[in-house]
């Protein structure tokens, strides 16, 4: 698999933001995920779908440092790679 993008990891982070309810007008890299009402169960749906993605694995630990959008974000490149 290529490595993916950093517009393509947002694009998906962000499509699964608006589908658990965040507002997409508030979605940016430093957007908070507390901020955009994204909780624990919204952050183990949006780690399965990174992992579905771009097979990227991503353990409770990592996914409880993740605070904003760019947090996420970076984090897929980083292991994505």
């Amino acid at each position: 698999m290529a490595e993916p993008s950093i517009d393509q990891i947002e694009k998906v982070i962000t499509d699964a933001l608006v589908t658990f309810g965040a507002d997409a007008s508030a979605i940016s890299r430093d957007a908070e995920l507390a901020a955009l009402d994204v909780d624990s169960l919204d952050l183990a749906e949006l780690s399965q779908i990174l992992e579905e993605q771009f097979g990227v694995e991503l353990t409770s630990a990592d996914v409880a440092e993740i605070e904003t959008v760019g947090d996420a974000i970076d984090l897929v490149a980083a292991r994505a790679t």
